[in-house]
């Protein structure tokens, strides 16, 4: 049998890089109303990440947006406009993410990291451009729904392709 690319669900959330993160928190909670769910790492008040849901048939996702405090992101943007951290892709099953994993390499993709976390279970690499790229598959809600910020804070290394 030849692999072939699987077909994603869809993105799963976005990370970007800010130079305050208190100040991207207001803007994504007091102007475009998403619910602070989880900061990483959990209990700590000086947490450089947090993790924001919106609602879908008014319950919350583990996450859609992260937000991961940088300083050194210089004030003017047009010096440097990138904030980007991330994208996650999802599958719809722990079988497409694994063919999907099967299949980058069977490319030559550098596949560099796996991690199994809370809601989910990722893969990173790069693309080309160096952009940071996450294979996510979720975990069925009643797993993480309870608890999301323990959730957002587990994450164990796993050997890539397990």
């Amino acid at each position: 049998m030849s692999l072939q690319s699987e077909t994603p669900c869809g993105l799963n959330h976005l990370v970007l890089n800010v130079r305050d993160l208190d100040r991207a928190h207001r803007f994504w909670t007091d102007i475009l109303g998403f619910r602070h769910v989880g900061s990483w790492p959990a209990g700590t008040p000086a947490a450089r990440m947090r993790f924001y849901s919106g609602e879908q048939d008014g319950k919350l996702r583990h996450h859609d947006i992260a937000l991961v405090e940088d300083p050194s992101i210089p004030a003017d943007l047009s010096a440097h406009p990138q904030v980007f951290n991330h994208v996650a892709v999802t599958y719809p099953s722990r079988v497409s993410w694994q063919l999907q994993i099967r299949f980058l390499q069977e490319k030559g993709v550098v596949l560099e990291r796996q991690v199994a976390r809370g809601a989910t279970h990722s893969v990173h690499f790069h693309d080309p451009d160096g952009n940071e790229i996450e294979l996510v598959y979720e975990h069925p809600r009643a797993e993480w729904e309870g608890d999301i910020e323990a959730a957002i804070n587990r994450a164990k290394a796993e050997p890539i392709g397990s």
